[in-house]
């Protein structure tokens, strides 16, 4: 949520500020504004709505200088106006901010400065935050280590000081904050997307931490002002991998990269001979993990969806129960949690607030701590004992589409780890294996249903307001993830339920032409669905099914199929998904709507 960027260096700041917003957009936001340190004086330039407004403003009122900040605003205080957009400044207009987060004593704080008599310009808790700064004297750092202790809540900020020249000061408590370090410049932002293309050498803040960055280097410290020294990581993402690459959108790009980012999450993690899982050395003790006697995954959004279908990897392969949880409940339901408990927190961007917020509840109560997640360094992997990093990649559209499908690999490659160390590996495993390294040619034949198979999906979908998603077993959760996605990015409402449960109260919205989705590859169910399927026809239902091409039972009794290839059991999930995402994409484009930032989404929630 929110985007921020901030350069030291030699060269002019805005085009490096505009192209490392550009590079947020995916993060979800409504405002936008830059600020550069002159000679003179601190120069602004905000505007409301998507960033080409704002480069518009820069393009017609250039402002030179060689240290700025710049952000994108996701409203939290004040409604998306120009005067709420961000950088904010002090009264004096000498301190300007950025600012991720909520301050959680906004009132107090606020109250306090209109009693003393400051004039505030802006509903936004973070004007605060630069009128507490502007009332102090002395170099930046200290007047930050000084304003600190007054901040309540949950916090990424970055200022500049016209008193400070060529110095910004990062500082954070929850959202992130990387810095960059680059040839004879050093950058800071709230994602690593926006430096790749300048430095794949980046710094991770811990909480607490405050930065100071200047062209010639970087100091960090802790709160007491004491020095502290952190590990510089080595980013191994492609910057043109950030890039559209001649397609319409990042989603479909995303959807279309899903064999390369799973063949190289697979690979990752493959033993030598290419027979079974080698997840040594990432942090898997055997000791705790043989103790471990239940297992609960704590994620949001997309990611719960993919520990859902990691339940039932898990419960049969390595006959362990599983428990489920949204994050944002799990600390707050008391959950019976501790060491023969193994947590694992799944998350996209690694910095899920409520993600990591259920993974510090699970460390501080003794568990085994584990995380699956797409970003090396982020906050869920230094907090976690246990890392297996999906290899997607950087993923920009905010409906998530390559992250997810390579989680459901991560989760089936944790099931076979839990299922050796268990004792529970037989000669068929090394099957299931060979499989998973076939998995990508599969996506890749399900990414090459023609053009008209969802020309014709979206003629039956985009003409109504709801539809049902269904599926049983293994499959249910993807029901759930086409459900979400066709919300996402089509703004249709659409649920989905295991099928089973359709007439117990779903069926009663279906009336003439009223879509509904199958999962109806080959499983053991597949009749009991397809029993399911002609109740709702029954009622005059349009119906769809994910189904291999040759299912002729399956073809005579719907309106369409979204084929996909045969695959084992197991697998179905990755592979099913794959016409979900294409059939949400293509009803969003002919909607014409913005797939890759839909309206009041963000791409990582990064408070609660």
């Amino acid at each position: 949520m929110c985007g921020i960027i901030g350069y030291a260096g030699s060269h002019e700041t805005v085009p490096v500020l505009l192209d490392g917003l550009r590079r947020l957009e995916y993060r979800g936001y409504d405002s936008a504004g830059v600020a550069v340190a002159g000679d003179d004086e601190i120069r602004i330039l905000r505007a409301a709505g998507k960033l080409a407004n704002l480069e518009e403003r820069a393009y017609g009122c250039p402002l030179r200088g060689t240290l700025g900040i710049g952000h994108t605003r996701w409203a939290t205080h004040g409604a998306p106006t120009e005067a709420n957009a961000h950088p904010q400044t002090d009264s004096g207009g000498r301190v300007a901010v950025v600012h991720n987060g909520i301050l959680e004593n906004y009132a107090t704080l606020r109250h306090e400065l209109l009693s003393a008599g400051t004039a505030l310009a802006s509903d936004t808790d973070t004007e605060l935050i630069a009128q507490l700064l502007g009332s102090r004297e002395g170099p930046l750092l200290e007047r930050v280590l000084g304003v600190l202790p007054r901040l309540e809540g949950q916090y990424a900020v970055v200022a500049l000081s016209q008193d400070d020249p060529g110095t910004l000061v990062a500082f954070r408590n929850g959202p992130p904050l990387v810095i960059g370090l680059g040839a004879d410049e050093n950058l800071v932002a709230s994602d690593v997307t926006a430096l790749v293309q300048r430095t794949r050498r980046v710094i991770f803040l811990e909480n607490g931490d405050v930065a100071r960055i200047s062209r010639d280097g970087v100091t960090i410290v802790a709160g007491d002002g004491q020095v502290v020294q952190r590990p510089v990581e080595e980013l191994d993402w492609d910057p043109g991998r950030a890039e559209k690459s001649g397609y319409r959108h990042f989603m479909l790009k995303e959807i279309c990269e899903q064999p390369d980012a799973l063949r190289n999450t697979v690979v990752a993690y493959l033993d030598a001979e290419r027979q079974g899982v080698n997840l040594d050395g990432l942090g898997f003790d055997p000791r705790r993990i043989a103790a471990v006697r239940k297992v609960q995954l704590v994620a949001c959004g997309t990611s719960w969806h993919a520990c859902l279908v990691g339940k039932f990897l898990i419960e049969q392969l390595a006959q362990l129960p599983v428990d489920v949880d949204y994050a944002s409940e799990y600390r707050y339901r008391s959950p019976l949690v501790g060491g023969e408990t193994l947590v694992v927190g799944v998350s996209q961007s690694g910095e899920t607030a409520d993600t990591l917020a259920a993974m510090e509840l699970a460390r501080d109560a003794g568990a085994p701590l584990g995380t699956i997640c797409n970003v090396r360094g982020s906050s869920a992997w230094r907090l976690a004992e246990a890392r297996l990093l999906t290899q997607a990649g950087p993923e920009v559209g905010v409906a998530s589409t390559k992250a997810f499908t390579t989680q459901l690999v991560a989760l089936l490659l944790v099931a076979l780890a839990l299922r050796r160390t268990r004792g529970l590996a037989t000669e068929g495993d090394r099957d299931l294996v060979t499989a998973l390294q076939r998995l990508p040619l599969a996506v890749e034949q399900a990414l090459a249903a023609p053009d008209e198979v969802f020309r014709r999906g979206v003629e039956l979908v985009s003409e109504h307001e709801d539809s049902l998603f269904l599926g049983r077993g293994i499959l249910y959760p993807i029901a759930l993830e086409g459900a979400l996605k066709l919300k996402e990015i089509s703004y249709l409402h659409a649920e989905g339920y295991p099928a089973g449960e359709m007439k117990h109260g779903p069926i009663a919205l279906v009336q003439e032409g009223f879509p509904v989705v199958a999962l109806a590859t080959q499983t053991a169910t597949r009749d009991k669905l397809l029993g399911n399927l002609m109740e709702v026809r029954s009622r005059g239902a349009s119906l769809i099914a994910v189904s291999e091409p040759d299912a002729a039972e399956v073809a005579r009794l719907v309106d369409l199929v979204l084929p996909v290839p045969p695959v084992q059991h197991l697998l179905q999930p990755v592979v099913a998904v794959v016409p979900l995402q294409l059939l949400a994409y293509h009803v969003a484009v002919e909607l014409g709507l913005d797939v890759d930032q839909p309206r009041n989404l963000a791409k990582s929630v990064t408070v609660e």
